[in-house]
């Protein structure tokens, strides 16, 4: 079993990387091996971009059974409690296309650039298939954005347009290269803010960290 765990930043997993650390033999920093199961961490860096090329050279020399992007974000509802962990069933691309004259967005798929079923978007989207026959989190969606929405004005404009549950900034990157590939995955995200008008006092990284962890140890060691 080769397991691959994704993250833009070491930050957000280094609890999981001192589990393996202690649990596992570490064959070297982000490499781990017990019994037949190997872990490997791939940190790609904030962004699509950064996301996409890291995994784009990696899923090219590698053969993974399962991909496990980790991360923390945003969320538009307050019904959803900050620490809480879910796995992402779908994502797209927020903030790709142009801005009319008038101020309005209008995405690539709006402009059939591609057009919104080109293989592996489904209407737009990218669907896990896998999210569907999982019951061990609650399923959730989101966009994923160069740029955090931190206005008013461009925090109600976006959820007008994608009325979700999470935004990240790797999430559809992660989600684009894994069905072009055609390697298993998921991405699960946990809430460490909601989109509001920026105001960091109001994070709790920490306890997001720390909830996304304790569900990403239990995936690698479940008992």
């Amino acid at each position: 079993m080769h397991l691959t765990i994704v993250a833009a930043t070491l930050f957000e997993i280094e609890p999981t990387r001192q589990f393996l650390a202690d649990n596992f033999h570490s064959k070297d920093q982000l490499t781990f091996i017990k019994g037949e199961t190997t872990v490997q961490i791939l940190i790609t860096g904030v962004g699509t971009t950064a996301t996409a090329f890291a995994l784009g050279q990696y899923l090219g020399r590698v053969k993974t059974n399962l991909l496990i992007n980790a991360g923390i974000a945003g969320s538009f509802s307050k019904t959803l409690k900050i620490g809480d962990v879910f796995l992402v069933e779908k994502d797209r691309f927020g903030d790709l296309g142009v801005e009319e004259a008038d101020g309005n967005f209008v995405d690539v798929f709006e402009l059939e650039m591609p057009a919104p079923n080109t293989p592996p978007f489904q209407d737009s989207w990218l669907i896990n298939p896998a999210a569907a026959g999982q019951n061990f989190l609650p399923t959730a969606t989101a966009i994923t954005v160069q740029t955090v929405h931190g206005t008013t004005a461009s925090i109600s404009k976006i959820q007008k347009k994608y009325p979700v549950d999470l935004e990240s900034m790797e999430g559809a990157a992660v989600h684009y290269a894994s069905l072009m590939t055609g390697t298993p995955f998921f991405q699960i995200r946990s809430i460490s803010n909601y989109v509001e008008p920026r105001n960091k006092e109001n994070w709790d990284i920490g306890k997001a960290i720390n909830s996304l962890n304790k569900v990403l140890q239990g995936m690698i060691h479940p008992n």
